[in-house]
């Protein structure tokens, strides 16, 4: 039987940062080196984007990520 799965990962990460680019380049990186350990895993579950958006504390961004994980 062929079967598709459509999967996503979401998390939220808190660190102290220089700017946003710095904190999104630590959590790609940190990403990266972690499926680095396995060459295959992207082609293996089909992973076709990375991606992530900082965005401080209490902001917009913020308010909305906490409306949607609350409905």
């Amino acid at each position: 039987m062929q079967v598709k799965v459509h999967w996503i990962i979401d998390g939220v990460a808190e660190m102290d940062a220089e700017s946003f680019e710095a904190a999104e380049k630590h959590i790609e990186d940190t990403i990266r080196g972690l499926i680095s350990d396995k060459p295959d895993l992207l082609d293996k579950l089909g992973a076709r984007a990375i991606q992530g958006k900082a965005y401080l504390p209490g902001s917009e961004d913020d308010i909305d990520m906490a409306n949607n994980s609350e409905g």
